[in-house]
């Protein structure tokens, strides 16, 4: 393990404020190839599980059913740290992020993409929450439930 990831990890709670307070994620898949395929995603954190919306169909849609594997981050950066005497091989970044490992399948349980759906709505758009969710938009809008394996965090300031 690396030194600053011994010296200034997260804590649970902080990883989940991390989590649930940052607006946009990346999901790593795995193509046939075996490269990795990363992509910006809107997300939302709830009960130790992230859900992603989006098309029914597309290359993240398709490395998952082919392969359940991930990995997505979340990141916040605060703010640069230059170095008093302007050396720039000695400026850092204050930041924090969260890496997470794990397995996604698509939702098919009409309930439960409702309930993940009606939490985007929630994080994103909260003056539309309460709203009833068309069916067809419900039927033909793809939610991807992504189990957490592993979680790691941390931090510099």
């Amino acid at each position: 393990m690396q030194h600053r990831m011994k010296t200034h990890q997260l804590t649970d709670g902080e990883m989940e404020h991390l989590l649930l307070n940052c607006l946009t994620g990346t999901l790593a898949t795995v193509n046939p190839d075996g490269t990795p395929y990363n992509v910006p995603v809107h997300y939302v954190f709830c009960d130790n599980l992230i859900y992603i919306h989006g098309l029914p169909a597309g290359q993240k849609i398709e490395n998952i059913q082919r392969n359940h594997n991930i990995c997505f981050n979340v990141y916040e950066m605060q703010g640069l740290l230059i170095d008093k005497e302007e050396k720039p091989c000695d400026t850092n970044t204050a930041y924090a992020s969260v890496i997470i490992r794990g397995t996604a399948q698509l939702v098919e349980d009409m309930d439960e993409k409702k309930v993940a759906l009606s939490a985007i709505i929630q994080k994103y758009t909260p003056h539309l929450s309460g709203k009833e969710i068309p069916f067809n938009m419900l039927k033909g809008t793809a939610v991807m439930k992504l189990s957490v394996c592993e979680k790691t965090g941390k931090y510099y300031v």
